[in-house]
């Protein structure tokens, strides 16, 4: 709209033909009819024509919203249900008898451990979904407290030994066990114990817990970031004892990462193969021996990394200062790497534990990394 423009009335050459009190009646006068046209003028000029006059100019400012994204998957959430609570972890049992396991494919994050004997242990964290069941349920462990000291939240768990429960109870976390979970737990009877014990979500969700929403674990790729030194790869194993040893599997089809043990896809509940748009293998050091009764993963200071994203693998570090801090990844130049946004697997072997990948047919020193803008998870 153009702005009005008040005209003042020229002063009078013969100033004795008007006394003062005249002069600014009339000055007064004049002033008002001007400013009269004008606003007359500018009120027929905003009645919601398409036409222009040649001296205005119109300018039109845009406001974008940028979208909330879910904090452990960086995805966006149209829906806002990840800003507006805690982070939900559960352990969930890797025994044979317990699988297929459920809510699995839901996870934003699953922390897999070695546990005594040298076999496997999940530890699921939802935030951005919540699935009606989860599990098997199973107990806590002494490396527990160092996954979910950072986000806080619900821990929901079987029970444990008196030295795991210690631990845990020092974490910043709501504990949830069989005994205090109410109607948040339930028994499968057409299951055999202890490999029955399932969750559900909403009702374990109500439970609390803060901080809400929980801080990012991971840093994630805006649209598109070309890294040096990634190695396209087609399969990564990670070397667990016997039959937890693990393989891991590119489908470019859906971008991500298949997970098969023992030479067969690891299914879920659902009947979905699992699935993850980034892998991380972390090799730590198992205090106390890995395998022994009461071991605790290491998960402070720094170790060798290895990041399976969008078809490539980048070897690195993690590091981290203290357990109330998150863990950095970076490559071995010291940058940051950034992850695909989606869900993520985090693997915990023994430092003595085998790692290999099997590289494409093609390799290259550099990829380009892309952000998907929707989810391309196989139905």
């Amino acid at each position: 709209m153009a702005k009005s423009r008040i005209r003042y009335a020229p002063t009078a050459r013969g100033a004795n033909r008007y006394s003062a009190s005249n002069v600014k009646r009339a000055s007064l006068a004049t002033l008002a009819i001007a400013i009269s046209g004008s606003l007359a003028l500018a009120a027929c000029g905003g009645g919601g024509s398409d036409e222009a006059s040649p001296s205005s100019t119109s300018k039109r400012t845009t406001t974008t919203t940028a979208p909330v994204l879910a904090p452990f998957t960086g995805l966006p959430d149209p829906s806002g249900a990840s800003q507006g609570r805690a982070a939900l972890n559960i352990k969930v049992s890797n025994a044979p008898e317990a699988r297929p396991q459920s809510g699995l494919d839901q996870a934003d994050v699953v922390w897999e451990e070695v546990v005594e004997g040298g076999i496997t242990r999940f530890l699921a964290m939802f935030q951005s979904n919540s699935p009606s069941a989860i599990g098997p349920v199973r107990s806590v462990r002494l490396t527990d407290p160092g996954i979910v000291w950072p986000v806080g939240g619900i821990f929901a768990f079987s029970g444990g030994a008196k030295y795991a429960l210690d631990g845990i109870n020092k974490a910043p976390v709501v504990l949830v066990d069989e005994s205090r979970a109410g109607s948040a737990m339930y028994r499968d009877r057409s299951r055999q114990a202890p490999h029955n014990l399932y969750g559900k979500g909403d009702a374990l969700f109500a439970k609390g817990g803060t901080p809400v929403p929980p801080p990012a674990l991971f840093t994630y790729a805006k649209e598109v970031r070309t890294r040096s030194g990634a190695l396209p790869v087609t399969a990564a194993r990670v070397g667990f004892n016997g039959s937890f040893a693990v393989d891991w599997s590119w489908d470019s089809a859906s971008r991500s990462w298949l997970r098969n043990a023992g030479g067969r896809p690891f299914m879920a509940a659902s009947g979905k193969q699992i699935q993850a748009t980034n892998v991380v293998v972390m090799s730590v050091s198992y205090r106390g021996g890995v395998g022994s009764m009461g071991a605790e993963g290491v998960l402070t200071g720094e170790g060798k990394v290895l990041v399976l994203t969008d078809g490539v693998a980048i070897e690195g570090k993690w590091m981290r200062s203290s357990v109330s801090q998150v863990t950095r990844f970076v490559d071995l130049k010291g940058a940051v790497i950034p992850l695909t946004p989606g869900n993520t697997w985090v693997e915990m072997p023994d430092v003595t534990y085998a790692v290999t990948t099997t590289a494409a047919v093609v390799p290259a020193t550099s990829t380009t990394l892309k952000a998907p803008t929707k989810s391309t998870a196989k139905p």
